[in-house]
């Protein structure tokens, strides 16, 4: 006999459930990466109810606790939702007109970021900040789509004057990559979906130099949480739809902010550089005006003869 769906249990249990049942079941089935990331009590103040209401509609659905519902929810994503099948229906939602296309993948944009918003409190945040700064060098880790983030992230910081790498070769290319990680570094992991080869030999690689772990993701808080220090969960869209990355770059450029405004004179000095070192490639002057905190003044681009 199959095992019933996560779909099926709530469509079977429904019924039966109290009220406040009756929405925390349908708050799952709308918040799905949610509830595969957050704690009872920050599924609670999501739904606006209380821990004892999340664990008893888990309960009532037919799992054991809130552990067996991420398992079981994790699989299902993994194993029924590829590319291909997430292409179709969106596009079945969409339709052939270009118009709908756009509004609906803005309001998927604008879904994510609000979820980025209600996911990351200013304690996690203030974490994930405290973590890369006392790192010696931060190692980004993202394959497939995600080593354009991954390289973005670490060229940007190495212009605010971080020490930052790339960890974005799969096979047995990431040997090499992972011969540069050493003691004191820290990893930023963006992974999805399933815990693969490549992801599991960083975190494997990260555990013997026992340095720090931040893993950024939408379905695997569950199945990593005893393995990393941070979680930060980023919703990529709807589960069943085209994965999109807005949160995640919005993420990015959070950390990258929030980075500068705990170090505003060395981030300054190191695009002042960047500035110098760009002007004599170029062979003129290309500075830009950068408000400085403290100094009182504004350089302005020299006037030319």
């Amino acid at each position: 006999m199959a095992v019933p769906t996560f779909d099926e249990r709530v469509t079977a249990s429904l019924a039966a459930l109290s009220p406040a049942e009756q929405r925390v079941a349908r708050f799952f089935q709308e918040n799905r990466e949610q509830v595969l990331v957050a704690s009872a009590a920050e599924l609670a103040a999501s739904a606006g109810t209380s821990d004892a209401t999340i664990v008893r509609t888990t309960k009532a659905i037919g799992y054991a606790g809130l552990d067996e519902l991420r398992r079981r929810l994790a699989a299902e994503l993994r194993q029924s939702l590829s590319p291909a099948s997430r292409l179709v229906r969106t596009l079945a939602e969409v339709g052939g007109d270009p118009q709908s296309a756009f509004e609906r993948t803005l309001d998927t944009h604008t879904h994510s970021i609000a979820s980025l918003r209600r996911d990351i409190g200013p304690a996690l945040f203030k974490a994930a900040i405290d973590c890369l700064l006392a790192a010696r060098r931060v190692f980004i880790f993202g394959i497939g789509p995600s080593s354009a983030l991954a390289d973005y992230f670490a060229i940007q910081l190495k212009r605010f004057g971080l020490a930052s790498g790339t960890l974005h070769h799969t096979g047995l290319l990431l040997a090499d990559d992972l011969q540069q990680v050493a003691r004191g570094d820290a990893v930023v992991l963006l992974a999805y979906s399933r815990v693969y080869a490549e992801l599991d030999a960083v975190l494997e690689r990260a555990d013997r130099l026992g340095i720090s772990k931040i893993l950024v993701t939408d379905t695997l808080g569950a199945a990593l949480r005893g393995r990393v220090d941070l979680i930060l969960p980023v919703a990529r869209g709807r589960a069943d739809s085209l994965s999109l990355h807005t949160a995640t770059m919005a993420l990015i450029e959070s950390l990258l902010v929030g980075l500068a405004a705990r170090r505003p004179a060395e981030t300054v000095s190191s695009l002042e550089l960047l500035n110098t070192l760009r002007s004599k490639i170029a062979g003129q002057d290309m500075t830009l005006p950068i408000s400085q905190e403290g100094r009182n003044t504004t350089r302005r681009p020299k006037r030319r003869r």
